[in-house]
């Protein structure tokens, strides 16, 4: 019979490439580590490691049992989740993965929101873009990831494993510096903005700008590239270039110096929270949910 304890080992192992690092990841000694192993390939019939003096190489069983362990812990999470539900523990732990622009605006509203409803229930918070959330969760590595994706951008079905519940269309903006001739305007079309410098954001976003910038018939002049809102919107107050942004990501840093102007025709994103089928149905996880979307309707 495979074990849970032995899973989790297995892909610390994986991951990291030795007994040593993995014990120091799980929190236990190298000895123990290789222990579990013996005993997880005693219990499936084969070697799932390959020793090659101090590296750790996976057999093609070790690559099948691999595969499948996020499925089989997301799966164990969400009965020992569900069980203690019922059993009126009113207790929750739930891994919440989201976007730096998400964490700052709609994340906090909500946990507050959660803390209130259900004081047991334990929120974890890391942040990660997109697509790299997306392969946390499918990891088993989070239980809720915020996340979005540009309108008519290829890869819809993407999500298509996942529950997807959407929150917010995030609509695109242009920020240039308050003395900019356009600073006045009421919107703009982002081919008026062709022969400015540009300060780019996120990977994702920077591709969508150049996208967009393709469609109005330019290739964007970007002087500085940079994952850091504040940053971004620093550089064009300073007059070092024009940028845009999400609406959502502009509240989250309240730039200085800059103007918003509306881009025409308009460009959004949508945001959405992402789970797996079997965490849906986790109590804490769809408190966790519907709360996010609560904090996105106002």
């Amino acid at each position: 019979m495979i074990e849970a304890r032995h899973l989790r080992v297995l892909r610390a192992v994986a991951a990291t490439g030795s007994f040593s690092a993995a014990g120091r990841e799980l929190g236990c000694t190298q000895p123990a580590v290789s222990q579990q192993m013996k005993a997880l390939e005693a219990s499936v019939g084969t070697p799932l490691l390959i020793r090659t003096g101090r590296e750790m190489r996976l057999t093609q069983a070790g690559e099948a049992l691999v595969r499948h362990a996020a499925g089989i812990l997301a799966g164990l999470t969400a009965a020992e989740e569900e069980v203690a539900a019922i059993a009126g523990l009113r207790a929750g732990r739930v891994r919440l993965v989201s976007f730096p622009s998400g964490s700052s605006t709609l994340v906090p509203t909500a946990l507050a929101a959660l803390r209130d409803a259900h004081p047991g229930t334990r929120v974890f918070l890391e942040e990660a873009e997109p697509p790299a959330s997306v392969g946390m969760l499918r990891e088993g590595d989070c239980d809720v990831a915020l996340a979005f994706r540009y309108e008519g951008a290829a890869g819809a079905e993407e999500w298509d494993d996942l529950v997807v519940r959407p929150l917010l269309s995030d609509r695109l903006v242009a920020l240039v510096p308050d003395r900019h001739r356009l600073a006045g305007a009421g919107s703009v079309a982002i081919g008026e903005l062709a022969r400015e410098p540009w300060i780019a954001g996120c990977p994702r976003c920077r591709g969508q700008l150049v996208e967009v910038c393709a469609a109005a018939g330019f290739t964007p002049r970007i002087d500085f590239a940079t994952d850091d809102y504040p940053a971004v919107a620093g550089l064009v107050g300073a007059g070092l270039g024009v940028a845009v942004l999400p609406q959502l990501a502009v509240e989250s840093v309240r730039p200085r110096g800059v103007r918003t102007v509306t881009l025409e025709p308009a460009v959004r994103r949508e945001i959405v929270a992402l789970t797996l089928p079997d965490l849906a149905q986790v109590p804490a996880v769809a408190a966790t949910l519907d709360q996010l979307a609560r904090a996105a309707s106002r």
